[in-house]
């Protein structure tokens, strides 16, 4: 980014009147690339004063953090990834006191306090639990951020409610909140901020703005002569600069390569050799064509020319690869790493021999139940693998899914994806367009709604019960429905015929993931799948469901009637 995000820090620690200091803290500020797509971490960790080894659950829940936050996907979200990493370092932390001699008393085992805050893009992410806090110091006013996890006893007598440590299942406190240029935070232990009046916060940081380093020494030692019998720890963090990226810029930056023309078989382009195209469309030209250096068949796709002036559609092409990249499964398409230096704008991908699921469709008009489902379950295992990097497809369809010549089926095509870690990110560029296909696109996304692992759910469904019946559940009803209340009136066709062999209970299980409310459907795909092999019980003991659920409009029509009939009846003179 041409304003990427600038931070100052000062930073100080004491242990004070103790004999030891066990607070720990620490920052990190990554370079390049990681800068954007997972921001900057700070940390602060309190020790509890009755335990001789909370020093060392302090050190190990910073120095966890720092490292292993910025190890995660960058495809995860702020959230997911520290919470993943504060998960497994809570457990560590229980499990060494579970071993150790203070099993039975959680205030001797390894126990400390945690502020820690996210800064990515123009948002911070903070993480809290215990009695150290985060302050927000905006237009001279100091905000408290966080709450104290404190319970009390007593005018003189308290004990830490959560912490880090003392459970085997961690709670901590997770909000977000907008920073704005010249934000400045303040991390710091109960040793500081018991001691040091707001006011003097305030005219320590600002009168020494250049020097944020004594800023916070100052403070502290303002907090030990106030009598302050704890260790003494104090961040601080001003905001110099955040991401400010305009439209025109992201275009300029996204077309540094030029555009490729449309290529021809035999042509040399790039070390490539063109073979033959494989697909062209409006949005994009796919070439099949061979590696020069290796001989290796790969596929080249390219940017359409007509729409080099469309911004958003480049940063979806160009995401693709960096999608492709990040996802390790045999149900989806790979990408060919390349060494030599591009000249013209493209993506490289594996080779696939086979058939689109749209040409399988063709070739088996009426296939067999296990095929269906061998077909459905592969695609969903690719699915998973979506899921599980906190990426939706929104784009699932025949034409984007692969059969090799070996029967693998394989999800081919990302270029409506969405994914948690970029979508944090503040992009110019709006996506109001419904980037799926309407016939397989999850109803809920009509009403204006995001998505969730639920609606390629439907879409999955939606490919299951075409290859059943070669129709679509709702016919082209769904894209006309913007209301829940026309949502509500959808009405499901049965898979089931005189002519085919489908089991009562596919039907049923096709049925609930095709539900037009996301919330009654599975929550999990493995759970769609399960019922597709195996027979619900719920399914097979129903009852009819009530007239209200299965016909709302003609529920409330006979209500009204038989009102009518009554009010006549008591009218009669």
């Amino acid at each position: 980014m041409s304003n990427s995000l600038a931070i100052a820090v000062g930073q100080h620690s004491d242990k004070g009147r103790k004999e030891v200091n066990q607070d720990f803290h620490g920052i990190y500020i990554p370079e390049d690339h990681l800068l954007t797509s997972k921001g900057v971490a700070i940390a602060l960790s309190d020790g509890i004063s009755s335990s001789s080894v909370s020093q060392v659950a302090s050190e190990a829940t910073i120095r966890g953090f720092l490292m292993d936050y910025f190890c995660t996907s960058e495809a995860w979200s702020v959230k997911k990834s520290a919470q993943q990493v504060l998960a497994a370092t809570n457990s560590w932390l229980h499990s060494q006191t579970q071993k150790s001699q203070y099993r039975f008393d959680k205030n001797k085992g390894y126990v400390c306090t945690l502020s820690s805050m996210v800064l990515k893009s123009t948002t911070a992410h903070i993480f809290h639990i215990g009695d150290s806090r985060i302050y927000r110091l905006r237009d001279n006013a100091l905000e408290q951020l966080t709450e104290d996890h404190r319970h009390w006893v007593g005018q003189d007598d308290s004990y830490l409610s959560r912490a880090m440590g003392i459970h085997s299942q961690l709670e901590i406190d997770y909000q977000t909140t907008a920073v704005e240029k010249g934000d400045i935070f303040i991390l710091t232990t109960d040793g500081v901020y018991e001691f040091v009046d707001p006011s003097f916060i305030i005219n320590a940081i600002k009168d020494n703005n250049t020097d944020l380093d004594f800023a916070a020494k100052h403070i502290i030692d303002e907090a030990f002569e106030q009598g302050s019998d704890d260790n003494l720890t104090i961040q601080i963090v001003r905001i110099d600069a955040l991401p400010n990226q305009n439209a025109d810029e992201l275009y300029q930056q996204l077309t540094e390569l030029p555009f490729p023309p449309v290529l021809e078989a035999r042509e040399q382009f790039d070390g490539y050799k063109i073979i033959r195209s494989l697909h062209a469309s409006s949005r994009s030209h796919v070439y099949l064509a061979v590696d020069n250096d290796t001989g290796e068949q790969i596929v080249i796709k390219t940017p359409s020319i007509d729409l080099q002036g469309d911004p958003a559609y480049l940063e979806r092409f160009l995401m693709e690869e960096w999608i492709a990249r990040r996802i390790n499964s045999p149900h989806v398409l790979k990408p060919c790493m390349q060494s030599r230096k591009r000249h013209y704008l493209y993506i490289v991908m594996e080779f696939i021999e086979g058939q689109t699921l749209t040409q399988w469709m063709r070739d088996n008009p009426k296939p067999d139940t296990e095929s269906v489902r061998d077909i459905v379950e592969q695609i969903a295992k690719g699915l998973q693998a979506f899921h599980r990097m906190e990426m939706l497809h929104q784009d699932l369809r025949p034409e984007n899914i692969m059969i090799d010549s070996t029967a693998t089926v394989k999800i081919i095509d990302f270029g409506a994806t969405k994914v948690a870690g970029i979508t944090e990110i503040t992009s110019p560029l709006e996506r109001t367009d419904l980037l799926g296909t309407a016939q397989y696109t999850a109803p809920e996304y009509f009403l204006g709604e995001a998505g969730s692992s639920r609606s390629d759910l439907y879409s999955l469904a939606v490919i299951g019960y075409q290859m059943f019946t070669g129709k679509f559940p709702y016919g082209a009803q769904v894209a006309r429905t913007r209301t829940k209340a026309a949502q509500n009136k959808l009405a499901y066709q049965s898979v089931l015929h005189d002519e085919r062999e489908i089991p009562a209970w596919i039907d049923d299980a096709l049925k609930k993931a095709l539900h037009p409310n996301p919330y009654k459907r599975y929550e999990e795909l493995s759970e769609f799948i399960f019922d597709l092999r195996h027979p619900n019980k719920e399914f097979l003991n129903k009852t009819a469901p009530p007239l209200m659920d299965r016909n709302p409009a003609l529920f409330w029509k006979s209500v009204s009637f038989i009102l009518m009939i009554i009010i006549v009846i008591l009218l009669r003179p």
